[in-house]
């Protein structure tokens, strides 16, 4: 297990905290989602009410060199209003302004750099850019779970200058994931969608082997549905991955293990709000139609797998949840794990976007702030950024 930060003497100490403050911006830099900042906000109290002097450090975005529109300046502002306190706003994350700043902090006071990776040498985990990082402070709290699968100066280089441990969020998301792939409640039923086969095949052959229903609905679900010999028309579809979706459904029945697929789609020929839609069989599907999102039959075998399970893991939309007229699915599945009594885990990214826009993260017992992360630990993966902790 990664170090407790609890373990670490704080108090008079400068904290390099390595957050994930990467949130969604409008045009105007207005940040549109400010949950990210709002899940490092225990971490953060716990070290100022310790009389620690708080560095925060985030990347944002893939600048190209210096970008004012991915500085982190409007996430320093978001912060303070959030701790009632003004954060100071390094103008970089080196050099000899930042070392003034950091040097002259007090306890309690926070200090914001700038977005790591305005220097490519954050990416590359050049070891001198990692010494100068850590340098600005004494102890090292990684708790930036989002992150943990890059090998980054600043979630593993640094850990080489400073004692490192492991921050409230980035335990919490090691606790339920953990704990969902070694010791699930049972039932266990795992819910896969999003677009692409070929980003969940880790995930599908380790669940294969822990869950006790597996439910695939998205894009994804289409390739497994011609592998089974269905026509999908201009669904999505992965040729190149159809003789391992013909395998997992034949292990899945060598298993006695349920393998749910959808057995009526919402079908478009456009993916349009506008574009006229029609409910049909999983093997109706017209030559010149894309499935978009489950349908009312599916929904109901989906949901009632939901019902009876101790523990959920959901990972990927049902359909193209970011347009109304396709999000039934998403939306239906959302609610179900809000009404499921067990433990139920959404694994980042879209899964992460489609609960808070249906109002219900707050219904789930965790919702991970990690969207690649979250995949390469249910993929079985050692994260870099987590084995640096050790």
């Amino acid at each position: 297990m990664a170090a407790d930060m609890k373990q670490a003497e704080v108090k008079g100490k400068r904290v390099f905290v390595r957050v994930d403050f990467n949130v969604p911006m409008d045009a105007s830099m207005r940040i549109t989602d400010e949950t990210r900042i709002r899940a490092a906000l225990p971490t953060i109290r716990y070290l100022r009410e310790n009389g620690a002097k708080v560095i925060l450090a985030s990347h944002l975005g893939r600048p190209k060199g210096f970008e004012l529109k991915l500085s982190l300046a409007p996430a320093a502002a978001a912060l303070g209003r959030l701790i009632g306190l003004p954060v100071i706003m390094a103008p970089d994350c080196v050099g000899a302004e930042t070392a003034e700043l950091a040097a002259a902090m007090q306890p309690g006071e926070v200090l914001l750099l700038e977005n790591l990776r305005f220097h490519p040498e954050e990416e590359k985990n050049d070891p001198a850019f990692a010494r100068e990082l850590a340098s600005l402070a004494d102890i090292y709290i990684n708790d930036a779970f989002g992150s943990a699968h890059r090998a980054h100066a600043s979630t593993e280089g640094i850990t080489a200058f400073l004692p490192a441990y492991a921050g409230f969020l980035m335990e919490k998301e090691l606790s339920f994931l953990g704990n969902v792939l070694s010791a699930p409640e049972r039932p266990f039923a795992a819910i896969l969608g999003g677009a692409k086969v070929k980003d969940k095949i880790a995930v599908v052959e380790n669940l294969l082997t822990k869950v006790d229903v597996l439910i695939i609905g998205g894009g994804m679900a289409y390739t497994f549905l011609k592998a089974k010999g269905y026509n999908v028309g201009r669904s999505l579809l992965d040729e190149e991955r159809l003789e391992f979706a013909a395998g997992v459904l034949r292990q899945g029945a060598e298993k006695n293990l349920p393998i749910l697929l959808p057995v009526d789609v919402v079908a478009a020929e456009e993916i349009s709000a506008d574009s006229p839609r029609r409910v049909t069989d999983a093997a109706g599907i017209g030559p010149e139609e894309m499935a978009l999102d489950i349908g009312p039959e599916t929904i109901r075998i989906f949901t009632d797998a939901v019902k009876t399970a101790r523990t959920v893991l959901w990972n990927g939309p049902m359909g193209v949840f970011e347009l109304d007229a396709f999000a039934g699915g998403t939306n239906a599945i959302a609610k179900a794990l809000a009404d499921c009594p067990g433990v139920t885990i959404v694994g980042g990214g879209d899964s992460a976007a489609a609960v808070e826009k249906a109002g219900l993260a707050d219904k789930m017992t965790h919702v991970s702030t990690g969207g690649g992360a979250s995949l390469e630990f249910l993929e079985g993966k050692t994260l870099p950024g987590v084995a640096a902790l050790k």
